[in-house]
């Protein structure tokens, strides 16, 4: 009975990793939005538990698109360390990721609103 138990844990994990985490990323992804207005970037999120990151405009200092063939893609904000461009798309614990829109359709659009928001709060700021 208890190597059945003490096997219980290793199945579950295993699971988690062959299936899981794909459930786990379309259901987060399912309830994120973003938003540009004329002063921030907004990106609600969570898949359990709802969260808000809110950027200004007027202080990001990287704004990257890596875009696909399809056309859609995604866009980060502010630098990315080398662990985080590695393991991009999966939140692995301790490699902090930059905030982003991921896999927005027509990404390059949505990057030029992006911009072009961004000089407009630069160009207001006293």
């Amino acid at each position: 009975m208890f190597f059945r138990l003490f096997g219980l844990p290793f199945l579950a994990v295993g699971a988690h990793i062959t299936v899981g985490r794909f459930w786990v990323d379309a259901r987060r992804r399912a309830r994120t939005s973003y938003g540009v207005t004329t002063e921030r970037v907004l990106i609600a999120s969570g898949a359990f538990s709802p969260s808000l990151k809110s950027l200004a405009l007027r202080t990001l200092s990287d704004v990257t698109l890596t875009q696909r063939p399809d056309g859609s893609g995604t866009i980060s904000f502010g630098p990315a360390g080398f662990g985080a461009s590695m393991y991009a798309g999966m939140a692995w614990p301790g490699v902090q990721q930059a905030p982003s829109f991921e896999l927005v359709g027509d990404a390059k659009r949505v990057y030029d609103i992006i911009r072009d928001a961004q000089a407009a709060a630069t160009r207001a700021a006293p």
